[in-house]
């Protein structure tokens, strides 16, 4: 697993990388752009201007949205890759920080009408991922959804299929999503497949409205 240092060292080349592999249709990337103009398109298309972006790399969604006027808030582990970021996006709100042991402060205190996380909550286990996701539902905005771009699968089979057919370019030490598993905790979770390897998972949460 990349730590801090790798996730520096990474930063220059790395929409590089990921261009190459979705280009290729090949793990792990292949679906990624697509991904990312679909959560750009609905983010557009709904009310609101407040956005939050987990793990927002070199900001290469967030920054299309902050040309059109969106307030970004976002939060990452490299430093690096959030000074490329900010210098895309002089006026987000961006935080360094380990999202696995929780968002920061002035994030918490924020209501948004989107989340974003695009390939990056894979560095969380399983219970870790629906803990954050518990977490994540109360800073939503009415009308606003959690995007999550990623590798994902619809059910451990095709994972496993995925696993066999990548052999050794495959990474034991991301977690990836398994859609049928997470389903059970958030039963208004979406699931729509972008590659093989890939998906958007969609979240709402759930307002009741009292008299």
């Amino acid at each position: 697993m990349l730590d801090k240092k790798g996730f520096d060292l990474w930063a220059d080349g790395y929409d590089r990388s990921v261009g190459l592999s979705d280009e290729d249709g090949t793990y792990p990337f292949a679906g990624y752009k697509s991904i990312l103009n679909e959560i750009y398109n609905r983010v557009l298309a709904a009310p609101g201007k407040a956005v939050l972006d987990i793990g927002f790399g070199t900001g290469t969604l967030t920054a299309k949205l902050y040309e059109r006027g969106y307030r970004i808030f976002g939060q990452d582990f490299s430093e690096k890759m959030i000074g490329l970021a900010q210098e895309k996006m002089p006026d987000a709100q961006l935080y360094p920080g380990d999202f696995s042991k929780g968002l920061a402060a002035p994030l918490t205190e924020q209501k948004y009408d989107a989340i974003i996380a695009t390939y990056s909550l894979h560095h969380l286990t399983d219970p870790q991922k629906v803990d954050f996701l518990n977490r994540l539902l109360p800073l939503l905005n009415p009308g606003g959804w959690i995007y999550i771009g990623d590798v994902a699968f619809e059910n451990r089979a095709l994972l496993e299929k995925c696993r066999r057919d990548a052999g050794n370019e495959w990474d034991e030490d991301e977690i990836y999503f398994v859609y049928d598993e997470l389903k059970p905790f958030f039963p208004e979770m979406r699931f729509e497949p972008m590659s093989y390897c890939a998906g958007l998972l969609s979240l709402t949460a759930v307002f009741t409205h009292t008299s």
